[in-house]
């Protein structure tokens, strides 16, 4: 009994000197104060500062500095923080200005970040160097510039140094940092090291170092050192997005062994993984994705027992996935995909139970999906896109996925095969099943997914009518896609709620459907819609509108498209394509200011194009093709400098082509044709740079990348052009595009000669006008056409001989002009049938029946002998032909002895030179009977 009062008494005693204790450390708290001189030191620091956002307004004179946000004292009262970084997210703006040296009074400060700020093009104060308690510096994404003060290495007690992500830091040379030995965190990525040969070396010296970050710094060289680097207790590598553009050096890993990442990503790294990378035994995290690395994976990869993330993605690795795999117990990333991987996915993989993510898509991976996959009980992302993978897919397959959250099938040949009442045992979120077997029934057991953010499934064979349930179902989604399917259903009486909805090529019916603000991207093109496009466009007049692109080409719209636009002004891509739509293109259209495409083609509008559309001066594509708008092409049009494509053709334009033309640079398509257009064809349309071939078109691609948090779609437009006589639509290879199409108008005058320098443009239509003159000569400098047609017209004169120089030339029309003389002789023009030069009585030599006679003969002689750069003609000729023959012949035998392919196109090509050989014989024996 007394024993355990006296524990008793102790106890109280304990409790009482430990309550005395907090109360007097909370009262040293509470009345803690900094001393004057630290304060106006601290004032002194928020002067030299811009705070747009006044998050620094309570540091003030009146107000004790321990309480200021961002600074933070000890007990007595001595600053020894200020953490002023704005992280994401954060209500504040970035600080700017410069930084007060009387940061130098706080004589305690052990810790300064000024991360993520806006000190753009000033250089870091070198007076940092002689705050000597500082423990820890992150300026990382101010803007700094400039040389890093070698000041820095006089923090003998510094521990973490983040530099990195600055503006174009420059590093002379390391030696000051070699000085920092107690330094454990280094973060220089984004600085320029690509002179620091010894950079290796110099940072391998620092004993305490466990964390080197140098991403971005341009580093080429991953030489081994000149004496034996070795980093102690470094566990953390990051040498990722350099130029390391050569093999992986064994010696890397031999580094440290205490490494536990490295991340060499986004480099030029070539060759095949050496297998002394299983010297890494420690390793947790490997990311060696989007370098050049090929060959098979090595079997030593399954030695790093304790590998957790392995990120091999974008390379181009050809073999099966390596059985030693399964041996990796504690993975729970393993990323391959985009790469050449083939053979089938190893049964093995039941042995990988922590397994999280699972991602193998696009590779070249057959066979069945393994049931064994199904054994992966922590697998929570499941990715085996765009491969060869084929059979079905069962209820089995899924059984002990409880985790499962990303389900990522697309592109596939597999399909799925469960039952309509079968109950998922998992939540997804990301449901990604495009291309892939659902179909032919609704998938019904998406009911019972209740957390989904992302469906797909596009492409995947479904051919029914859309349950009443599912429009309610999608109100949580955020991205929808059901295109390319045989969809079913009324849009009438349907809310959408989804950031992203495709429901494009399908059978839909009815109205146009109701969308809530909220939607950014709707597509209902290729279905039945009918209805007029007013009561979609005005029933919400007070709302704003997210909308930025709205397709609804080729349905049944009808009507006219109202007065309501200024409520859509989010709309960057407009498509209403193909219907019946009529009246005119109303002013309010002006308001959409972001607008970048608008598609108007295949409708009834009449009227002119209203002048408000010159406010949409971002706009890249317009097509108003096959409408029935009039007046003259206004001038401000071609002054809109971004545009790219410009289609009006099959409307009754009238009036002339202006010079202004000139200044669209980056057109790529100018379809002006079947109008009333007078006047002649410009001659400067070699200012027109992306049809000369001297703009980078592929910097402005014509699509928009949709969904911010998942943008893997692209939306981008469909145009339908008739390149070489037949309707074609373009989409993906638009980019490709290059044309001129002035058909079918009044033009008159000649072809401007300016019009040879478009080195780029593919095809050339000027048919059915009033053209004069002759062919331009150096028109066979314009090595990438395709199609050239320019017949029913008058020209006149000679074929140019440098067409024969057209390789690419699939279509010639001449047909129906006023062309004299021999068709030049080449194997290009003499292909095509007579049909493309009939209509022209004057023409002679194949391929049209007419003889040439002995005149006709001379013109081309004269001008074969002289034509330019052409040598055939000349002596010169001959006797180069007579040396080279020699040392030629025996070489060209034996290739053409050897090589099958070779050896049938010089055989073919002798038979087209034994018909250039009789003709020519036919004609020189004419002309010698002529003489007789």
């Amino acid at each position: 009994m007394a024993v355990l009062y006296a524990t008793h008494v102790l106890l109280l005693i304990l409790s009482t000197a430990t309550t005395l204790h907090f109360s007097a450390s909370k009262a040293a708290r509470l009345n803690m104060t900094c001393s004057e001189k630290e304060r106006n030191a601290l004032l002194s620091f928020k002067h030299g500062l811009a705070d747009p956002s006044n998050r620094l307004s309570s540091w003030s004179d009146k107000s004790d500095c321990c309480t200021w946000p961002g600074v933070h004292c000890n007990n007595t009262g001595k600053v020894m923080e200020i953490n002023l970084d704005t992280p994401a997210g954060s209500p504040y703006r970035e600080l700017s200005g410069e930084i007060s040296p009387s940061l130098l009074e706080l004589k305690y400060l052990n810790r300064l970040d000024l991360s993520s700020n806006y000190f753009v093009l000033t250089p870091i104060p070198s007076f940092l160097g002689s705050l000597e308690s500082l423990r820890y510096l992150d300026l990382s994404l101010s803007g700094f510039m400039g040389l890093i003060p070698h000041q820095l290495g006089n923090l003998s007690n510094l521990q973490h140094l983040n530099l990195g992500y600055n503006y174009a830091l420059q590093i002379d040379n390391l030696n000051w940092i070699s000085r920092l030995s107690s330094l454990e965190y280094l973060d220089l990525s984004g600085s320029d090291l690509h002179k620091q040969g010894n950079w290796l070396q110099v940072l391998s010296a620092l004993p305490s170092l466990s964390e080197l970050h140098l991403e971005s710094c341009q580093i080429d060289n991953l030489g081994p050192p000149k004496r034996k680097a070795n980093f102690t207790h470094l566990q953390v590598l990051d040498l990722s997005i350099n130029n390391l553009n050569h093999q992986i050096p064994s010696w890397l890993f031999n580094l440290s062994t205490t490494l536990v990442q490295l991340d060499l990503h986004s480099n030029l790294l070539q060759g095949q993984i050496p297998q002394i990378i299983s010297s890494l035994q420690n390793i947790k995290n490997l990311d060696l994705q989007n370098n050049q690395l090929s060959g098979p994976l090595p079997d030593s990869l399954g030695q790093l027992k304790h590998l957790e993330v392995l990120n091999l993605s974008n390379n181009t690795f050809t073999c099966p996935i390596p059985s030693p795999f399964a041996n990796l117990s504690s993975l729970r990333t393993l990323n391959l995909a985009h790469n050449r991987l083939n053979g089938t996915i190893p049964k093995s993989f039941e042995f990988l139970r922590n397994l999280q993510v699972l991602n193998l898509g696009t590779n070249s991976l057959t066979g069945d999906m393994p049931v064994t996959l199904g054994t992966l009980s922590n697998l929570v992302m499941l990715d085996l896109s765009s491969n060869l993978l084929e059979g079905s897919i069962k209820e089995s397959n899924f059984v002990k996925l409880l985790k499962l959250k990303e389900l990522r099938l697309s592109w596939t040949n597999l399909f799925l095969s469960v039952n309509s009442g079968w109950v998922p045992p998992f939540q997804l979120e990301y449901v990604l099943l495009s291309s892939f077997g659902i179909g032919p029934k609704f998938p019904e057991w998406l009911k019972r997914q209740s957390s989904v953010k992302v469906l797909t499934m596009s492409k995947a064979g479904i051919a029914d009518l859309v349950p009443s349930w599912f429009w309610n179902w999608t109100s949580q989604i955020e991205f929808l896609d059901l295109s390319n399917n045989l969809l079913s259903g009324d849009l009438s009486n349907i809310f959408l709620n989804c950031s992203v909805i495709n429901l494009s090529s399908n059978l839909f019916k009815g109205t146009l459907p109701s969308v809530s603000a909220n939607v950014e991207v709707l597509n209902v093109a290729n279905n039945s819609i009918s209805g007029t496009i007013s009561p979609f466009l005005c029933g919400k007049e007070n709302a704003t509108n997210k909308l930025s692109v709205l397709d609804f080409s080729n349905n049944v719209l009808y009507g006219d498209l109202g007065h309501c636009w200024v409520h859509w002004q989010a709309l960057v891509h407009l498509n209403l394509g193909s219907n019946n739509l009529s009246g005119v293109i109303p002013n309010s259209m002006g308001y959409l200011s972001q607008l970048e495409s608008l598609l108007l083609d295949d409708n009834r509008f009449s009227g002119y194009i209203p002048s408000t559309l010159q406010n949409c001066s971002t706009m890249k594509f317009i097509d108003m093709g096959n409408n029935q708008l009039s007046d003259a092409i206004p001038d401000w049009m071609w002054e809109m400098q971004y545009l790219m494509v410009l289609r009006l053709r099959s409307n009754n334009f009238n009036g002339s082509i202006t010079e202004k033309i000139c200044q669209l640079s980056s057109l790529i398509v100018l379809d002006l044709g079947n109008n009333s257009l007078s006047g002649s064809i410009p001659n400067c349309l070699d200012d027109m740079k992306t049809m000369a071939g001297e703009d980078d078109f592929f910097a402005n691609p014509l699509s928009y990348s949709y969904g911010s948090d998942f943008s893997y779609n692209h939306y981008k437009e469909t145009l339908v052009l008739v390149p070489k006589g037949d309707e074609l639509e373009y989409r993906d290879n638009l980019i490709l595009v290059r044309m001129i199409d002035l058909s079918s108008n009044k033009l008159s005058g000649a072809i401007p000669s300016e019009i040879s320098k478009l080195s780029a443009l593919r095809f050339l239509n000027l048919s059915r006008n009033h053209l004069s003159g002759g062919i331009p000569n150096d028109m066979g400098k314009m090595k990438l056409l395709e199609s050239l047609d320019l017949s029913l017209n008058n020209i006149s004169g000679q074929i140019p001989q440098s067409l024969s120089d057209l390789s690419f030339l699939s279509v010639l029309n001449l047909s129906y002009n006023n062309l004299s003389g021999r068709i030049p002789t080449s194997t290009q023009l003499q292909s095509f049938e007579e049909l493309s030069y009939t209509g022209n009585p004057e023409l002679c030599g194949p391929p049209v029946t007419k003889n040439c006679t002995d005149k006709e003969e001379l013109t081309e002689s004269a001008s074969v002998g002289h034509g330019d750069g052409n040598f055939f003609g000349t002596s010169e000729f001959y006797i180069g032909m007579g040396v080279e023959f020699a040392a030629g012949f025996w070489g060209f035998c034996s290739v053409v002895f050897f090589n099958r392919t070779w050896r049938r196109a010089y055989f073919h090509y002798l038979d087209h030179l034994r018909d250039l050989i009789y003709v020519i014989i036919v004609l020189k024996v004419r002309r010698l009977l002529g003489k007789l």
